[in-house]
C-alpha cells in the first residue's frame, strides 16, 4: 500500500490542477526556483555552524568544557559521558546522531547512558542551525531570548530525560 502513495498524490494533485485550470507545470518550476534561492541564502549559515562544530572538537575546546563542567553536571544528574554530546546537540542534527551511536557501540544501546542520550536526542532541538535557516529565510532578525531560552529549556530537559531515565 506505501509503494501506491506518492503516484496517488501525484496524480490527486495533477487532477485538482486540470480542474482549477492551474498551470501545474509553472507551479511546480516556480517552487523549485524558491528552493534554489533558498539553499543559496541558507548555505553561508551552514558552512559557519558546521565550522564552528569542527572548530569545537579538532581544537580540544569541547574536551575541555567536558572536564571543566563535570561536577555540575554530576551534580544535576546528568553523567559526564553525555556532557559532549549535550554541547554538540544545539549545533548540528547529524553529529549528535554519530556521538550517539559512539554511545551506543561504547555502552550498549540498553544502558543509563544510551537511555539517557536518546531521550535527551529526541526532546532537543538542533537549536543553531533552526536559528541559521529558519531565520535567515524569514529575516527575523530580534534574536535577543530565542537562542537563550532554547538552549535553557533544552538543559532542563536533558536534566528531566536523566532523572526520568534513572527511575524507570
Amino acid at each position: 500500500m506505501a509503494s501506491y502513495i506518492i503516484p496517488i498524490f501525484i496524480l490527486f494533485v495533477l487532477s485538482y490542477s486540470v480542474i482549477k485550470k492551474i498551470n501545474a507545470y509553472d507551479c511546480f518550476v516556480s517552487g523549485a526556483r524558491s528552493a534554489v534561492d533558498l539553499c543559496i541564502n541558507t548555505f553561508p549559515y551552514l558552512v559557519a555552524i558546521f565550522s564552528v562544530v569542527e572548530l569545537l572538537a579538532i581544537s580540544g575546546i569541547s574536551a575541555w568544557l567536558t572536564s571543566f563542567m563535570s561536577p555540575v553536571f554530576r551534580f544535576l544528574g546528568i553523567p559526564a559521558e553525555l556532557i559532549e554530546f549535550l554541547i554538540l546537540r544545539p549545533f548540528t542534527g547529524s553529529g549528535s546522531i554519530a556521538m550517539l551511536s559512539n554511545l551506543f557501540s561504547l555502552y550498549g544501546p540498553d544502558s543509563y547512558i544510551a537511555k539517557c542520550a536518546c531521550v535527551i536526542m529526541s526532546c532537543s532541538e538542533t537549536t543553531f542551525y533552526v536559528v541559521a535557516v529558519y531565520f535567515s529565510t524569514t529575516k527575523i532578525k530580534k534574536l535577543r531570548y530565542v537562542i537563550p531560552v532554547c538552549l535553557l529549556s533544552a538543559f532542563i530537559g536533558a536534566i528531566l530525560a536523566c532523572g526520568i531515565c534513572r527511575i524507570m
